[in-house]
């Protein structure tokens, strides 16, 4: 685990325990006539382009063929120790010979929208994007996705998914707080612990809230458990000002690189990234604890889309198609996250019950904003952010 995590923009908070989780470098340009001479797929669907569907497609085997005539999908924004996308890029490569080109791994919500508008037409623009689903949904509005339904959308919850499938929620995390058991003499639980005196410059968040979704999630759940509300994320910035002035607020931001050395010895970030640190680094020596803090429960899903200009169209509609297979979300599941085929899985049998079994331990409900009350936190951060931690 080399490389830091990537500073994910904020998305819309997901619900409940985990069995309830679902619910609450390029390649060849395609011209939109790559599958055959009229651009259409071998069962005489329409153009790939175009498809909403893979039978759209001309089914499955048609878009494989596509997809490997494509040779190659441009993602942007996927580190492979993020969630395990690593085995995910690695399955889907070995799986159908097409090339995964990951740009900027460590980018943002904003980085990939930005990429979009700006690579219009060029064989460099990402052909998939992987947002925080409140840029999904921006996303969307601005006609930047393509409408397409994998052939698991309709066990999608509907309240993770657009009508039009323009994006679908794909996989979640609760808020939690990482702790180096042998640099802390006893690891916080809560909100509440980490103004402790004892946790003097140690606590660390993973990246700028403004710009981060982990750390934008943390300064929310601190709210929550400082007396706020998703109506009032006030609270939480008058929280890390007390950490600040306090001497707590550690201003490094915490990567995988931080947490060996070291340097970020409390880590308030998702539970599947903490999680991760403690079964990656346990080999050399690390002692990385992980507990979803009771006071502030919160969670969030991130956003699977297609951009509407993709250069790999073909390439872009297989790769979702595998993320939402039993394989793509158990894959999911072994990084620590939750993914959003988890309750239909349960049900039917193909949920990797060992990897659920392994995700961090949650005691009660999670609470979740509006997309309304999401905006007007964000605002509040963009312009309170900076002073709350400056004293």
């Amino acid at each position: 685990m080399t490389t830091a995590p990537r500073t994910r923009t904020a998305g819309i908070a997901l619900a409940l325990t985990a069995s309830a989780f679902a619910l609450a470098a390029c390649g060849a340009k395609s011209d939109a006539k790559n599958v055959d001479s009229a651009g259409k797929g071998g069962g005489g669907g329409v153009s790939v382009a175009v498809a909403g569907s893979a039978k759209e497609a001309g089914g499955m085997d048609a878009l494989v063929a596509a997809a490997k005539k494509e040779g190659t999908l441009n993602a942007i924004a996927i580190p492979r120790d993020w969630a395990n996308y690593g085995s995910l890029i690695d399955g889907f490569q070995k799986k159908y010979g097409v090339k995964v080109a990951v740009e900027n791994p460590d980018g943002t919500s904003q980085d990939e929208i930005n990429a979009v508008k700006t690579r219009k037409g060029q064989d460099r623009a990402p052909d998939v994007l992987d947002l925080g689903a409140s840029f999904a949904q921006a996303a969307a509005q601005q006609g930047l996705t393509a409408p397409y339904k994998v052939e698991a959308y309709d066990k999608i919850a509907a309240g993770q998914k657009d009508p039009q499938a323009r994006w679908f929620n794909d996989y979640g995390g609760y808020v939690s707080i990482g702790c180096d058991a042998k640099r802390v003499k006893e690891c916080p639980q809560t909100f509440a612990d980490l103004l402790k005196p004892q946790y003097k410059g140690q606590v660390a968040l993973n990246g700028n809230p403004t710009k981060s979704g982990s750390a934008f999630a943390g300064v929310y759940a601190a709210a929550l458990a400082s007396g706020g509300s998703f109506d009032d994320i006030q609270p939480g910035l008058d929280f890390f000002g007390k950490l600040k002035k306090n001497g707590n607020y550690n201003p490094v931001e915490s990567t995988p690189a931080t947490v060996e050395k070291g340097e970020t010895p409390i880590s308030i970030d998702w539970d599947y990234l903490n999680a991760g640190y403690g079964e990656e680094f346990k080999s050399k020596g690390l002692d990385w604890k992980v507990a979803v803090p009771s006071d502030g429960i919160y969670a969030q899903y991130y956003s699977q889309a297609i951009n509407k200009d993709a250069p790999h169209p073909a390439a872009a509609r297989l790769w979702q198609e595998y993320l939402y297979s039993a394989e793509g979300q158990n894959l999911w599941l072994k990084g620590h996250a939750r993914p959003a085929l988890m309750t239909a899985m349960e049900q039917d049998g193909s949920l990797d019950k060992a990897a659920a079994a392994a995700l961090p331990k949650v005691a009660g409900t999670p609470k979740f904003p509006s997309e309304a009350q999401t905006a007007k936190a964000k605002q509040v951060l963009a312009a309170g952010w900076a002073k709350a931690i400056s004293g």
